[in-house]
């Protein structure tokens, strides 16, 4: 091709179809991302009424300047849920398909999607590494399933989450059981947590305590050794760890009020965590909401897409479709993560798709290239196995210590010091300085306490009331400064230095962690 000039090609038409399941509230793009898409150089053409379910209606999309007509005839189409047959049947072959075709669980699907000689983009399928987060559906969808799943629950429970004192008598707060520390039970812990309720949480991977913690709940932990996950996804659970998480919930049940179950294994049916005797412990008026009822449910007695009662009063809520149960903020994000993925798709912004087998996320998503099967494609690790230097690090500690004269002894030795140490200062000092020692003293355990007790990720706000002591500081050596005596008075100028540094750098530096939680103007 040396010496011509490339050939011009037009851009794309980027067709936004209409969901077709029953029940189905989403739509593949809003007016929000139309926009985007027409940034990376896109046509986009909207079926009419496409988002009339989710609250945009054919007169938003035109205003952002998507044009109405024949969606399904576009070179890439946008979509939710996989194809039906008839829908398949509309796409025109070399066409480029981008909805959840759930790969691992269909593979009839990709097939009759192959005769048809299209490609298909699985965003269902993106690998859980850093850089592909944003294009994460199943996160995001996970995300606002799990706020929504306390939703329902709240509603019909019937009674405060949060403990109340009022004229009337004494409410007791709810106790909530959540199972599975991933994104949807994160998301369900920060929710129950936030309407005051009393969570608590289990999950296989120890890893997630502190997240569960940082978000209000109480870890509940099963002492059994779990093999780590080496491609970001849930792993199916050992025999011994099975019965002793079975026992857990035994006991869990008979106390708590509602219990959220999250927990699903990629390819394989959900994992059955609450039997019928569980269910038949719990008090009448509890709930739960099982999210894997999809895949068969996590609790024995769920119904798909139902919520039903027991002989003994509790409801099991099985709704398949919680995130369709917010179609405007799920709409939102679901073309938000479809909109970082053609931008990966996109490099030249040109409104044309480019697939590159060489980037890993792009190999991942592509289940069918050009009539051809693509998946499973090659095994993606996210997860390193713990260091093989720690075992050794922690037999070499003991030696360590004795070279570095902290051993037992040498403690002990080093505390008698500092009490002899102390006894002479407060012994033959001043009786003013005997005494600003002892509030020195006592305003150095106080502090450790606090500051102890006080979760890591809070440390920077911290540095706020830092200022207001060093603020103190600062008024006690204005005061001093004009003393008759020049050591006094030196001494006064370098507090008033030091403790100005202190009150602007801290100022500062909490200025700074607070803009990181400012929204900022929209991209």
């Amino acid at each position: 091709m040396t010496g011509h000039q490339p050939a011009h090609h037009p851009p794309q038409r980027v067709g936004v179809v209409t969901e077709s399941s029953p029940g189905e509230t989403r739509v593949a793009a809003t007016p929000a991302t139309v926009r985007l898409l027409l940034g990376l150089g896109y046509e986009v053409v909207v079926e009419p009424g496409a988002g009339a379910a989710s609250g945009f209606g054919d007169e938003a999309y035109a205003e952002a300047g998507a044009s109405l007509g024949a969606a399904w005839a576009a070179d890439l189409v946008l979509k939710v849920n996989a194809p039906t047959d008839e829908e398949i049947a509309q796409l025109r072959s070399g066409t480029t398909l981008v909805a959840l075709v759930a790969p691992a669980q269909r593979p009839e699907l990709l097939e009759a999607l192959a005769a048809r000689d299209v490609t298909v983009l699985a965003p269902d399928a993106v690998p859980r590494i850093s850089r592909a987060q944003s294009m994460d559906v199943l996160s995001s969808m996970a995300n606002i399933a799990g706020y929504r799943a306390v939703i329902e629950a709240a509603h019909v429970f019937g009674r405060f989450f949060t403990g109340q004192v009022t004229a009337a008598g004494k409410v007791p707060p709810a106790k909530v059981l959540v199972a599975g520390a991933g994104v949807a039970g994160l998301a369900a812990i920060g929710a129950a947590s936030s309407l005051g309720a009393i969570v608590r949480a289990t999950d296989p991977r120890p890893e997630v305590a502190d997240q569960v913690r940082s978000l209000g709940g109480e870890y509940l932990a099963v002492d059994v050794a779990q093999e780590e996950s080496t491609d970001g996804y849930a792993r199916a659970t050992s025999a011994d760890y099975d019965r002793a998480a079975a026992r857990l919930y035994q006991e869990q049940a008979r106390d708590v009020d509602v219990v959220i179950t999250t927990a699903l294994i990629p390819g394989r049916p959900a994992p059955r965590l609450m039997t019928a005797a569980d269910v038949a412990a719990m008090r009448p008026g509890s709930v739960i909401v099982d999210m894997a009822a999809a895949q068969g449910g996590n609790v024995e007695g769920t119904v798909p897409g139902r919520s039903v009662v027991t002989g003994n009063g509790v409801t099991i809520i099985g709704y398949t479709d919680l995130a369709s149960r917010l179609p405007a903020q799920a709409s939102q994000l679901f073309g938000t993560n479809l909109v970082n993925l053609l931008r990966l798709l996109t490099p030249g912004k040109d409104g044309r798709v480019v697939i590159d087998f060489d980037d890993v996320v792009q190999r991942t998503v592509t289940v069918v290239r050009a009539g051809t099967v693509t998946w499973p494609p090659p095994p993606v690790p996210v997860s390193a196995a713990p260091p093989a230097t720690a075992p050794a690090a922690s037999t070499a500690a003991p030696a360590t210590a004795k070279t570095s004269g902290t051993t037992p002894a040498g403690r002990f030795g080093l505390i008698g010091l500092g009490m002899l140490a102390t006894f002479l200062l407060v012994a033959f000092a001043p009786a003013q300085l005997a005494q600003n020692f002892t509030v020195f003293a006592l305003a150095v355990v106080i502090g450790y306490y606090v500051i102890g007790k006080v979760h890591h990720s809070l440390h920077t706000p911290l540095m706020s009331v830092t200022n207001a002591i060093s603020g103190i500081v600062v008024i006690g050596a204005l005061v001093q400064i004009g003393h008759e005596s020049a050591l006094v008075t030196v001494l006064s100028f370098v507090a008033i230095l030091l403790t100005s540094v202190n009150i602007f750098g801290g100022f500062a530096v909490t200025r700074r962690m607070l803009s990181m939680f400012s929204r900022g103007e929209p991209r």
